[in-house]
């Protein structure tokens, strides 16, 4: 979801006759519009492809009577009657759940959180930002293999029976570029809601460690201090540990955390916590998808457990407090637990100063065991680091370790922050970590 608050104005006010349509055959209803145009270019080697705009739109329903809760979707809005039709079919053949209602309207700020009205939604836009990637990688030996740009600008608006209409407005852009020599490979990214990213810089990373990482030495099996970049930390806590923290796999028997709740479970020195309301945030909004008011959600306060992530369904289900946590994929996905912008937070310090593995990214996370948080992963541009320098580059290795276990001492967190998608993460510093050489 995305935060530039506009009125109601007459360009939706058909999902009215939505509303009114299906308050007559259902208890409540629920709908989500989102319509959006990106421009994309890509890169071909150093040739720049035309730039493609495309222009979507899509509507959601969500209808729940008597505790049957249903859903439809379409690309096609005018086909809204058929919509709803599908959505109160769906739901008579849904099993009945405990349901307290739909949130009500609320008032909220007029502010803007991710909106940046300034930005060109233009193929020039698209193209200039390829040209400056190319530039940055010419800075190292390392041939170009692929790129892309890509600038949008999308407007959601959800609505209910119950008397919420919120419409918010995103804009977004994001780049990418992947480099080689010889065997090596390199590849860097930026993404903001504002033209505040260096595309330079991102390719002149991407060729860096693309040229640097070639002829690395070996490493022996045994355990090192490790310096994770913010690219290579959010792979491994979106494998394991971020699905510990939904409630629904909490309760399903699916979370490794469930039976921790007030407990220590990493250094005290980290909170990690979700911030609806950070300026520039990606995934920042004062309502989630499904119309409640968003709130700071403490997961983890000075190293203890302290709350768990709730959409209403699963609220009601188990007779908790919505965190306000629905997140959707587009108005043709349906609503589930998520975050709006996931921060690991804590004393910042040197973690680059005294000789470290700098592991860049990682290869292989989505087998983590998501239960047990055990996971064996390939190390990819990594190098050994000190005095906040890259020096020697370390030949292709594996780190095995617990995504869990590796939080409950650590050297520090980095200064530093990326966003990472909707994560907003550090570099971390993990003490004696197993890497298996080869």
């Amino acid at each position: 979801m995305s935060c530039s608050i506009t009125r109601w104005w007459v360009a939706v006010a058909w999902i009215d006759r939505i509303l009114n349509e299906g308050s007559r055959r259902v208890e409540e209803v629920e709908v989500f519009y989102g319509e959006g145009t990106a421009i994309s270019a890509d890169l071909k080697r150093r040739n720049v492809n035309l730039a493609i705009r495309s222009d979507e739109c899509g509507l959601g329903i969500r209808t729940i009577d008597k505790g049957r809760i249903g859903s439809s979707t379409t690309h096609d809005p005018k086909r809204w009657r058929e919509c709803l039709d599908a959505a109160i079919a769906s739901g008579r053949l849904a099993t009945p759940q405990q349901w307290g209602g739909l949130p009500r309207q609320s008032e909220f700020m007029n502010e803007t959180l991710c909106y940046d009205p300034t930005l060109p939604i233009t193929p020039q836009m698209a193209s200039g930002l390829l040209g400056k990637m190319l530039e940055g990688a010419s800075k190292h030996p390392a041939d170009v293999t692929s790129g892309s740009a890509t600038v949008s600008s999308t407007n959601e608006t959800v609505a209910n029976s119950n008397g919420v209409r919120y419409t918010s407005r995103h804009t977004g852009v994001s780049v990418s570029l992947e480099a080689i020599k010889g065997q090596s490979t390199g590849s860097e990214f930026a993404q903001s809601c504002y033209y505040d990213i260096d595309p330079y810089s991102v390719g002149e990373r991407a060729a860096f460690f693309a040229s640097q990482s070639a002829g690395g030495t070996d490493i022996q099996t045994g355990k090192y201090d490790l310096l994770l970049s913010p690219i290579a930390y959010a792979e491994l806590l979106g494998a394991a540990f971020i699905p510990a923290l939904s409630g629904r796999n909490v309760h399903a028997g699916r979370s490794h955390l469930a039976s921790q709740l007030g407990e220590p479970i990493i250094d005290p020195q980290i909170s990690i916590y979700d911030d609806p309301f950070r300026q520039k945030g990606l995934g920042s909004t004062f309502w989630d998808a499904e119309g409640m008011p968003t709130r700071r959600v403490e997961f983890v306060r000075d190293g203890t457990l302290s709350s768990f992530a709730y959409d209403l369904r699963t609220a009601y289900r188990y007779g908790k407090e919505s965190t306000a946590s629905a997140i959707r994929s587009g108005a043709h996905g349906g609503t589930g637990i998520g975050h709006h912008n996931f921060i690991v937070d804590g004393p910042r310090t040197a973690v680059a100063d005294e000789r470290v593995v700098y592991v860049h990214s990682v290869v292989g996370a989505h087998t983590a065991n998501p239960m047990s948080g055990d996971f064996s992963v390939e190390i990819s541009n990594a190098f050994w680091m000190e005095g906040g320098e890259f020096q020697a580059p370390i030949r292709s290795a594996m780190l095995a370790g617990n995504v869990f276990a590796m939080h409950k001492e650590t050297g520090g967190i980095s200064e530093e922050v990326r966003q990472i998608g909707s994560l907003v993460l550090p570099s971390i510093r993990l003490i004696s970590q197993r890497i298996i050489g080869t």
